[in-house]
């Protein structure tokens, strides 16, 4: 009897223990579990970047996901100073035109990498009526209004505030644009969100609130070239914009109102064609925009989050995809740098070193009646989105 409950008493033990042993494993693996969690959350990096003239601090941010892809973005103007994406051979290089130090972007410069507000593009003679009243905004482009004047969005310090993923990177700026600023009307509140997909997608959110009827046209004005060499034009890089027709201009770059066709025309790029193909012939749009520097208009419908363009350069590889909910694309073939402003290692950025694509509504579309409206109530909620999403072939 006392050897049963000897064996007894052994047994349990025993089995205690390793009862034990079980639930420590289970605590350790939930550790390792958590610390894997944590440990798989993208960082996002914070330093200074300068100071102001008006002795602002300027921070800089730069989100990486796990395929290397790197985004810097500066709180001066919400401007991407860098966007470094992989060629066919793996190697990484930037293809965001911009500056290594922030008194060039102080200095007059063609809108770098920022964010384009309240107004992205041009207003005729810089007035525009709202519920019967006439606003007289800065006539900062010729006798038009650009980009939303002296002082738009993007020479404005934008609050910054990093969200850690764990598979995407998100930064989120802010910006309370006052009553009057600029001449526009209402206080207006406005958030545009970055964010960095595992998938290598630039994300781009905006979305603005106001508590009086104004004009809101938001866009992202980076400069690419996807070569990743600043020395190479833009002119071998084939574009498509899923577009059917465009807007024509006048001699000072406003839209006629007329929604021309871009079939037979220097304007059709519903089929990839280089940038280089057609911009050199005779045809006065033309040379109203010394190139292209025209809107097109975006197939589908508007808010509808579609395929809008894509441009690829066949050295590289590199493939850009852009998607978005506006109506219109603005795409700038770099007719204006002309050899005078700095590249970060040297060098100048030559003529048609970079493009844009500006995806938003319509210029001039507070005067033009035809045009998609751009009018925000208080009470509503301006939302518009685009993506870019980059690849190699």
């Amino acid at each position: 009897m006392n050897t049963f409950r000897t064996y007894l008493i052994i047994t349990l033990i025993v089995f205690s223990g390793i009862l034990l042993q079980c639930k420590n494993a289970d605590k350790n693996h939930s550790d390792i579990k958590n610390e894997s969690m944590i440990e798989t959350k993208l960082p996002i990096t914070e330093a200074i970047f300068g100071q102001t003239k008006d002795d602002e601090s300027i921070e800089e941010y730069t989100l990486k996901n796990e395929n290397g892809v790197e985004l810097k973005v500066i709180t001066y103007g919400g401007r991407i100073t860098s966007l470094k994406v992989p060629d066919n051979k793996g190697s990484f290089e930037n293809v965001v035109l911009g500056f290594d130090d922030l008194e060039a972007y102080e200095a007059d410069n063609p809108f770098f990498g920022a964010l384009i507000g309240r107004f992205g593009n041009r207003i005729a003679n810089g007035k525009f009526t709202l519920d019967g009243k006439e606003y007289a905004l800065a006539q900062n482009d010729g006798k038009n209004h650009l980009h939303g004047g002296v002082q738009g969005f993007d020479r404005v310090v934008w609050k910054a505030s990093p969200m850690e993923g764990e598979e995407d990177s998100t930064l989120k700026l802010t910006y309370f644009s006052k009553n009057g600023e600029e001449g526009y009307p209402g206080n207006l509140n406005v958030t545009v969100v970055y964010t960095l997909t595992g998938d290598n997608t630039l994300e781009v959110t905006y979305e603005a609130t106001t508590d009086e009827t104004t004009i809101i046209n938001l866009t992202q004005h980076a400069y690419f070239n996807l070569t990743g060499d600043f020395s190479n034009d833009i002119l071998n890089h084939k574009l498509v914009l899923d577009a059917d027709a465009y807007l024509p201009v006048d001699a000072t770059l406003i839209p006629t109102g007329e929604i021309r066709p871009v079939e037979n025309t220097p304007f059709d790029f519903r089929n990839a064609k280089t940038i280089g193909q057609d911009i050199s012939v005779e045809n006065e749009q033309l040379k109203r925009g010394q190139g292209y520097d025209h809107c097109w208009v975006l197939n589908g419908e508007q808010g509808d989050m579609r395929f809008a363009a894509s441009a690829y350069d066949e050295n590289s590889g590199r493939m850009m995809e852009i998607y978005t909910t506006e109506p219109g694309i603005q795409f700038y073939s770099g007719n204006f740098l002309d050899g005078t402003l700095p590249m970060p290692d040297g060098g100048k950025y030559e003529h048609r070193t970079g493009f844009c694509l500006e995806t938003q509504h319509y210029p001039d579309s507070p005067n033009q009646d035809k045009f998609p409206s751009v009018v925000l109530k208080p009470g509503e909620k301006y939302n518009t989105k685009t993506t870019f999403k980059f690849s190699v072939k």
